[in-house]
């Protein structure tokens, strides 16, 4: 029986589960949501929502208790200026498991690991994305104008230039060049 153990062992030795776990909720703050295996969605939520509640107190010893499991100095800085603010009106629950299905591979059961979002919080990212999506369809559009015009340009400077027909060659003079030449095993023979 399993009284008093208080943590999955993920059939890892204690320093790799401690990386994987730290990987896992360090990619959770600066992706806000990660797919993995549910027993390590679960592992990941215990050490994400203590490290949300440090990032809610916000002094130095917080920042460097975090500092210390976050692996990415940029990701500690997004956690306690933006997603802590998120929850200052929340006692826990910062984040869901959300079961997607099985792996191919190995028949895994997968889930989605994410930080709790409220209703403006989501129609403002919705809106972000639409408007990403217009300019980038815009853009687009542009360069294809842009290409067209270039294509037509070439176009007309090529038929300034008359270019030799394949086969056929120029000389210095510019005329075209006499009877091809054939190769034979003994040397050069015209004809």
């Amino acid at each position: 029986m399993r009284h008093r153990k208080d943590h999955r062992k993920l059939s890892r030795t204690a320093s790799h589960r401690r990386a994987v776990l730290r990987n896992l909720v360090t990619a959770l703050f600066q992706y806000e949501r990660i797919e993995t295996t549910v027993e390590k969605a679960k592992e990941a939520r215990r050490l994400a929502e203590r490290l949300i509640t440090f990032g809610k107190r916000g002094d130095v010893a917080a920042r460097r208790h975090v500092a210390r499991f976050v692996t990415r100095p940029a990701v500690t800085a997004k956690l306690f200026a933006v997603i802590a603010p998120w929850y200052a009106e929340r006692q826990g629950g910062y984040t869901r498991i959300v079961r997607v299905g099985r792996r191919l591979g190995d028949a895994g059961e997968t889930a989605y690991l994410e930080l709790v979002k409220t209703a403006e919080q989501k129609e403002k990212e919705r809106k972000a994305r639409i408007a990403t999506a217009e300019a980038r369809e815009k853009a687009l559009k542009g360069d294809e104008k842009k290409k067209a015009k270039k294509a037509a340009e070439k176009d007309e400077e090529s038929g300034a230039e008359e270019k030799p027909k394949r086969g056929e060659k120029r000389h210095a003079e510019g005329g075209p060049a006499g009877p091809a030449r054939k190769r034979t095993r003994t040397g050069v023979k015209t004809g």
